[in-house]
C-alpha cells in the first residue's frame, strides 16, 4: 500500500520506470526557443508544436494527439534520419538530446549548460550496471531494453514496459544516420542512477508499489531529500548482493 497521496512530489528511480513527467514537457522545447532562438509554430486547432533549427535543417514536433502515441518526433534532412519517442518516454532523455541539437549545427553558445557525454554506449551500459549481450543492453531490473542492429533502418530502438502494462509502454528508435552522439546522450540520461522528480499521480500505477522502483518524497525528508533518495537505493541493493 502506497503512502503517498496523489499531489505529492517524490523522486523515482530507475529513470525508465518514472513515466513521462507531464509538468516538465517544456523542457524538450524551451531552451531551443529562448536560449537560442529557434522559431515555433503551434498549431492551437492539433496542439501540435514545431521548433525549426535557424538553417532549416532540423526540426523537433509535440504532438499529443497523435494516433499511434508518438508524441515527440526529430527529423534531419541532408541526409535524412529521424528519432520518435512515445508518449510515457521520460522527457529528461528526450530533454538531453533535443538540447544537443544546436551544437550538431555549429551553434556551442550555452555548451558549458548542455554538455555531452564524452562515452560510448557500451560505456554508458557498463557504468549503469546494463547489460550487453550481443548488441542488446537490458537494465538492470529487465525491464527496458536497447536493441542496436547495424544495417537496419531503424539502427537503435529502445523499449520498455513492466509485465506489458499499458501506461508503462514506451519506445524510442533512431533511424540510421542518426549521430550516435545523440542515442549516447538519451541512453546516459535515461541510465543514470539519478532520480527524475515527478507528482505521485504522474508514475505509472504499476511502477507505484513496483520492488525495482525507488520512490522517495521531495518534502518532509530529514535530509536533503536527493541524500535520502540515495540512502533508499542502498538499502534496496543490500539484499540483492
Amino acid at each position: 500500500m502506497t503512502r503517498f497521496a496523489p499531489q505529492d512530489r517524490v523522486l523515482v528511480s530507475p529513470r525508465h520506470l518514472a513515466g513521462a513527467g507531464i509538468d516538465r514537457l517544456a523542457d524538450a522545447m524551451g531552451p531551443l526557443i529562448h536560449l537560442f532562438g529557434w522559431p515555433s509554430e503551434h498549431e492551437r486547432s492539433t496542439g501540435r508544436i514545431t521548433v525549426t533549427s535557424p538553417d532549416g535543417s532540423l526540426f523537433v514536433n509535440f504532438n499529443s494527439r497523435h494516433t499511434q502515441g508518438r508524441w515527440w518526433s526529430i527529423a534531419h534532412h541532408e541526409p535524412f534520419w529521424e528519432a520518435q519517442f512515445t508518449r510515457q518516454t521520460p522527457i529528461e532523455a528526450i530533454a538531453a538530446v533535443t538540447q544537443a541539437l544546436p551544437q550538431l549545427t555549429g551553434d556551442h553558445r550555452h555548451a558549458d549548460r548542455i554538455p555531452l557525454t564524452p562515452l560510448a554506449l557500451a560505456q554508458i551500459a557498463d557504468l549503469n550496471h546494463w547489460r550487453d549481450d550481443n548488441n542488446t543492453f537490458t537494465s538492470p531490473d529487465g525491464h527496458c531494453l536497447l536493441h542496436h542492429t547495424p544495417g537496419d533502418e531503424t539502427q537503435w530502438r529502445f523499449r520498455h514496459h513492466v509485465y506489458d502494462g499499458f501506461d508503462t509502454r514506451w519506445d524510442a528508435c533512431f533511424t540510421q544516420d542518426t549521430p550516435e552522439q545523440l542515442v549516447a546522450q538519451f541512453f546516459a540520461h535515461l541510465s543514470t542512477t539519478a532520480p527524475v522528480e515527478r507528482a505521485f499521480r504522474d508514475v505509472p500505477h504499476l511502477v507505484q508499489d513496483l520492488d525495482a522502483a525507488v520512490i522517495t518524497p521531495v518534502r518532509g525528508a530529514v535530509v536533503n531529500p536527493h541524500v535520502h533518495h540515495t540512502g533508499a537505493q542502498l538499502r534496496r541493493a543490500v539484499p540483492r548482493r
